[in-house]
């Protein structure tokens, strides 16, 4: 059931393998062929890929050499970001057509509240998703439901190029036989503790009580309980800012001295000050970052109070965070900043995320 009185229309648009689309529009003669983008040296990790190479067990996140194992033939491309900011950008002007409400959640994902249009919620997603169709020529598919939660789990339900609507009256339908995975917070440990306790799915967690969940699993046991059964008020936030930008390599071969490390951070300081002055030049930056994941695959962090990107602090992380190494070779670097709360009302507005 939902809370009382919520009788919105909530939308979320989830893009079809966007950065791969995206190539293969560009590159026609590649489309019915297993592409992947991102991980061409062989070190780093696919950014996604299309359906064609996900039928080999391919998928996002996964280790290039892992994914070339599974499918030989896999032609992997490389990334061009400011290509996907672009489309990003004119698909959400779509979204703005229909609805000032939109909250991205990343360049090819976003929940809309049409809750204030009279037109039926289903049409409305038909509507935006041919209207990307025509102006960009790729697909989306979409989830309609009275609330995020139930709305980014049903536009996984008829991808590619599809859509699916929870309606108030079939909730309690959908969400018993769900498995507990689904919920969005439920990692693989909490998965596996769950299932240990004998709840596997929604239904499993209806027969338990707050108390005993928030006693099992702390906070998030409360937010388990209401999710269970479809509960979910927080709205679609159009202001929500991002907390920090930041880019990273993964090297092919791992580096060795700090020397050809501060060589790669030049790249990444460049890259790093495009995307600032591109789409960030109103935000105050209050931290720089540096990452640093060594051979062993342990990562750590160093940062400095910062209100702008300077070559020699960023140099300096570098080498604080390298010698946490203690001689081991480096095969990741990363650069960021961290910003400043927006400010709203002259008050700083905390961020949610």
């Amino acid at each position: 059931m939902l809370s009382p009185g919520n009788e919105r229309k909530i939308i979320h648009v989830d893009m079809d393998c966007f950065y791969a689309a995206i190539e293969l529009r560009e590159r026609p003669e590649l489309v019915g062929k297993p592409v992947a983008v991102g991980g061409s040296s062989g070190r780093g990790v696919l950014t996604t890929c299309n359906y064609e190479a996900r039928e080999f067990g391919c998928h996002s996140a996964m280790p290039a050499f892992k994914a070339k194992a599974l499918c030989p033939d896999l032609i992997m491309l490389p990334t061009n970001f400011e290509l996907y900011r672009h489309e990003s950008s004119r698909i959400r002007d779509i979204f703005a057509q229909f609805t000032p409400l939109i909250e991205p959640l990343s360049l090819d994902e976003a929940y809309l509240d049409v809750t204030h249009l009279d037109s039926e919620s289903g049409t409305i997603a038909w509507e935006i998703r041919e209207r990307i169709r025509l102006e960009t020529q790729l697909t989306a598919s979409a989830g309609i439901a009275p609330n995020k939660f139930l709305a980014k789990i049903a536009s996984d339900w008829r991808k590619p190029d599809g859509q699916f609507e929870v309606r108030r009256c079939e909730i309690d339908d959908f969400l018993t036989d769900l498995p507990v995975k689904k919920i969005w917070g439920v990692g693989k440990r909490t998965a596996q503790r769950l299932n240990e306790a004998g709840i596997r799915t929604c239904g499993d967690l209806r027969k338990r009580s707050e108390v005993e969940l928030v006693r099992r699993f702390g906070k998030f046991g409360r937010s388990l309980f209401h999710l269970s059964r479809g509960i979910d008020d927080r709205p679609v936030n159009p202001h929500r800012e991002r907390k920090s930008l930041s880019n990273e390599r993964t090297f092919r071969e791992n580096l060795t001295s700090l020397e050809d490390g501060l060589s790669k951070l030049e790249e990444l300081i460049d890259e790093l000050h495009h995307d600032l002055t591109g789409r960030h030049e109103e935000r105050e930056i209050r931290e720089c970052v540096v990452k640093v994941k060594f051979e062993d695959f342990q990562s750590t962090t160093a940062q400095r109070a910062a209100d702008r990107v300077e070559p020699d602090t960023m140099r300096d992380l570098l080498a604080e965070a390298w010698e946490r190494g203690e001689g081991k070779s480096v095969r990741l670097i990363g650069a960021g900043v961290r910003f400043r709360p927006v400010a709203v009302g002259g008050v700083e507005q905390l961020e949610m995320f």
